[in-house]
């Protein structure tokens, strides 16, 4: 059985913060800056939680995982905001080259 899970985290390095944002790209969906929706049974869960822990220095950072209970029956994923509208931050990059050509 998959639950949805909230996953938020602080790190307090760049290189760390870089790794588990990589990290938690392969696990689900990126809401906010710190912040994924997962769907995990309970094998991902213990490979996530892993793979995180040997990233994270476990004096300075902290990962939380909210479980939202069965991704079954839950219905449609509903986000609201205040402030800021909520928008998918997957949205396509551009990349501009700031090189000029001689």
């Amino acid at each position: 059985m998959r639950n949805t899970f909230l996953v938020t985290y602080d790190i307090c390095e760049d290189k760390r913060l870089a790794r588990v944002h990589k990290t938690m790209r392969g696990f689900g969906d990126h809401l906010q800056y710190s912040v994924f929706e997962c769907q995990l049974n309970q094998a991902d869960l213990a490979r996530c939680r892993h793979l995180l822990s040997a990233i994270i220095d476990h004096r300075e950072d902290q990962v939380l995982f909210v479980d939202l209970g069965p991704v079954e029956g839950r219905g449609d994923r509903v986000i609201t905001a205040l402030g800021k509208p909520y928008s998918p931050i997957d949205s396509p990059c551009i990349i501009v080259d700031g090189r000029t050509k001689e």
